[in-house]
């Protein structure tokens, strides 16, 4: 697995562009491929995810088209509307048909979309798509809201790549979390298969990611292939799942008002679904967050969320430590403390990452979640969201 730059503008043949005006923001990617996409399990669903998720019935894309600024959710029929109105604007451009485009919004709830700036912007965007890594970031910023960092992977492996972009810094909770996310790759692929690929990465990476709790209504990961390039699936899964964690490391590094990022790594889970239950309890627990924070080593808010989790667990079995900075120091082995670590501890957290392992001692699962700790300026950000 070899690490490159630019972003989806990695993959050959995919054209990106971006513009901004303020708050508000237009990306357009053009791309022919097989396309699959995940979204919010919130039952509130955003107008645009509705439309894309009617497009992927046909089973590819061409382009997609996002904005920024204004969610497009809780807006009814006029919603719909005005999501379709976005796919036209891209289908022109690139000559084909609507149910061809994806269409994504990221914004405020509640607001209906102002069309002659989204046009504007379209338009400045549309004129200088092209094909290189400026272009990927581009795109990247314009979809951009509280998000301070442009977000981009990209992989080549055994022969074929892949890149994405993602916007997501609040209001991000397990289930996708709040983000925009597009992925191209010149692999060639089935639609199952890269469906499948899609939800497997999603459930490793992007759904073991929480900033604040909270799920959003307009959550869209949308992936296209290509077919440029032969790969066996099990190289495609592999590299898939590398950006797809790499995206959510750097969601996690720029949660809204973030100072540090953690990780949770949970060993030793009777099931993959008590181990992401326990990983992900720790990594939402404003508790632990905010002594991730305070680089306060009170590992009893980890065992209490670990206990709340739901996950099959026994106190007595559970071993922690904390790693970090080049130093790892055991807190906690098989239920019992031990004495003297706290100061050394304390030292790990003061650094900008960290990672809790937690063996639970029962079988032999294990996941990791992703997340970041909880400050003042969170408050600050999301007080003032809408004006």
């Amino acid at each position: 697995m070899k690490k490159i730059e630019g972003g989806i503008c990695a993959v050959p043949g995919i054209r990106a562009a971006g513009a901004r005006e303020g708050k508000y923001g237009v990306a357009v990617i053009a791309g022919s491929g097989v396309a699959s996409g995940v979204f919010t399990k919130n039952k509130v669903k955003a107008a645009p995810l509705d439309v894309t998720a009617d497009h992927l019935m046909g089973g590819r894309l061409d382009g997609i088209i996002a904005n920024s600024g204004c969610a497009n959710a809780y807006t009814g029929a006029r919603g719909i509307e005005d999501a379709k109105r976005m796919a036209e604007l891209m289908a022109s451009f690139l000559r084909t048909g609507e149910t061809r485009i994806g269409v994504a919004s990221t914004g405020v709830i509640g607001r209906r979309m102002d069309l002659t700036l989204i046009e504007k912007l379209f338009d400045q965007a549309k004129s200088r798509i092209r094909n290189s890594p400026d272009a990927s970031k581009e795109a990247a910023l314009a979809i951009m809201t509280t998000d301070i960092r442009i977000k981009e992977s990209a992989v080549e492996h055994e022969g074929f790549r892949v890149g994405g972009i993602v916007k997501g810094a609040g209001m991000i909770a397990p289930d996708v979390a709040t983000m925009l996310c597009f992925i191209y790759t010149d692999a060639d692929l089935t639609r199952d298969d890269l469906k499948a690929s899609l939800i497997e990465a999603a459930d490793d990476s992007f759904n073991m990611l929480t900033v604040d709790g909270d799920m959003s209504t307009n959550d869209t990961v949308l992936a296209t292939a290509t077919g440029e390039r032969k790969c066996s699936l099990r190289a495609f899964k592999e590299a898939l799942k590398f950006v797809c964690m790499d995206l959510a490391r750097q969601m996690a590094m720029d949660g809204e008002g973030a100072s540090k990022c953690f990780e949770t790594v949970v060993t030793g889970a009777l099931t993959i679904k008590d181990a992401r239950k326990a990983a992900k309890a720790v990594a939402g627990s404003s508790l632990v967050k905010t002594a991730v924070y305070g680089a306060d080593p009170n590992w009893g808010r980890i065992v209490a969320a670990l206990g709340r989790s739901e996950a099959d667990l026994d106190p007595n079995l559970l071993s922690l430590t904390i790693e970090g900075s080049g130093a790892s120091v055991k807190i906690v082995e098989k239920g019992k403390m031990l004495d003297g670590v706290l100061d050394q501890a304390k030292k790990i957290m003061k650094g900008e990452s960290m990672t809790f392992v937690i063996d639970l001692g029962m079988g032999d699962c294990s996941t990791r979640s992703f997340g970041c700790d909880l400050t003042e300026k969170y408050v600050d950000i999301n007080a003032k969201y809408t004006t």
